[in-house]
């Protein structure tokens, strides 16, 4: 069983579900980025996830955070592959 360790804003779950992921990107500090920088390489099925995420957020071009995620999991998808 996967422990996981976020808690932020008002959810009260453990894991990276989709909308923990989204508050993370969106409202987190760099302490909450670098937890989850740290769950993506602990747990590869994160990646989907972020990806997933940052996709639907990136739809606007004010969503640098979202853009940066979402090039962030692509890129450690294809360093993961080579």
């Amino acid at each position: 069983m996967r422990k996981c360790v976020m808690r932020h804003r008002h959810l009260d779950h453990e894991c990276y579900s989709l909308a923990a992921i989204d508050d993370v990107i969106a409202r987190g500090r760099w302490t909450d980025w670098a937890d989850l920088r740290r769950a993506i390489h602990a747990d590869p099925s994160l990646v989907d996830r972020v990806e997933r995420v940052c996709r639907a957020g990136a739809r606007s071009t004010a969503a640098q955070r979202h853009h940066f995620w979402l090039h962030y999991v692509r890129a450690h998808r294809r360093r993961d592959v080579a």
